[in-house]
C-alpha cells in the first residue's frame, strides 16, 4: 500500500460521512452468482460492503485500523480481516470473486498476482470507482470547485489504469459497464468528502485548508449526478 493511502486512517469519520455509496446495479452487470463467496479488498468503511452483504457470502479485508473499526460497526454481518492487497490473509483459490472499490490504484504492482492466488479459476475480479457525471453540471459553487482542483493539482493521486492493473495478473479480457446514480449531500457531507481525500487528509495544513473550503461552501442540499465505472475480468 502506498504511503499517502495511510492518510485515510487519519480521516476515517470523514471518509464514512462524505464518500458516496454504490447502487445495487453495479452487481447486476458482473457475472458473479448469489451463491458466491466474495472478497471486498481495501473495503474502507464498507461503502460497497453494504451492497455486497445483501447478495453474497463475503469476506472483507482492510489494512487500516480506524476504517476497519467503522466497517465492523456498520456492517456487523461481514467478516472483517486485517490484511493488504499485497498479502491477503486467505488460502489459495478460496473465493469466487474479488471486488475492489475506489482502491486499486493504491495497490503495489504485484497485487494483481496475489488477487489471482486467492481466486479460483473462473472467479471474477471486479474494479469499481465513482466519478461525477461529465454530462450534467456539478452542484458545487465554482469558487469551491476551483479551489479543490488547485489542491488536487498540488498532490495528484497515483495513476489509475484498471486495464493495466488487471493485465498484471492471471486474467482474461476486461469487460466494462457504467451505472448512473445520484449522491445527495448536505454541506457537512461535502466538507467531509474534501477532508477524506488523500490530497487533503495528508497535508500538514489540513485544518487551515478545510476552514478555507468551508468559507466557500454555503449551507444547502447538493445533488451529485454520479457514474459508477465497473471493470471486470475472469481468472484464467
Amino acid at each position: 500500500m502506498r504511503e499517502p493511502a495511510k492518510s485515510f486512517d487519519r480521516a476515517a469519520r470523514e471518509y464514512e460521512r462524505g464518500r458516496p455509496g454504490w447502487p445495487v446495479g453495479v452487481l447486476d452487470v458482473v457475472p458473479v452468482p448469489e451463491s458466491a463467496t466474495v472478497l471486498d479488498l481495501g473495503a474502507g468503511t464498507g461503502k460497497l460492503t453494504r451492497v455486497l452483504v445483501e447478495r453474497y457470502a463475503r469476506v472483507v479485508v482492510e489494512p487500516l485500523s480506524a476504517l476497519r473499526e467503522i466497517l465492523a460497526d456498520r456492517v456487523p454481518a461481514a467478516e472483517v480481516l486485517d490484511g493488504a492487497a499485497e498479502e491477503i490473509p486467505l488460502g489459495d483459490a478460496s473465493v469466487d470473486a474479488v471486488f475492489v472499490a475506489q482502491a486499486f490504484h493504491w495497490f503495489a504492482n504485484h497485487a494483481a498476482v496475489e488477487i489471482g492466488r486467492v481466486l479460483h479459476p473462473g472467479g471474477v475480479l471486479t474494479i469499481l470507482w465513482n466519478e461525477p457525471s461529465e454530462d450534467l453540471p456539478s452542484p458545487l459553487p465554482p469558487a469551491y470547485r476551483r479551489r479543490l482542483e488547485e489542491l488536487q493539482s498540488d498532490t495528484p493521486p497515483p495513476p489509475a489504469d484498471p486495464h493495466e492493473f488487471i493485465a498484471g495478473g492471471p486474467f482474461g479480457d476486461v469487460q466494462s459497464a457504467v451505472v448512473e446514480h445520484e449522491q445527495v449531500s448536505d454541506r457537512d457531507d461535502g466538507l467531509a468528502f474534501a477532508a477524506s481525500v488523500s490530497w487533503v487528509a495528508s497535508r500538514d495544513d489540513r485544518e487551515r485548508v478545510l476552514a478555507e473550503l468551508a468559507d466557500l461552501l454555503p449551507p444547502g442540499e447538493y445533488r451529485f449526478p454520479m457514474c459508477a465505472h465497473v471493470r471486470w475480468a475472469t481468472r484464467r
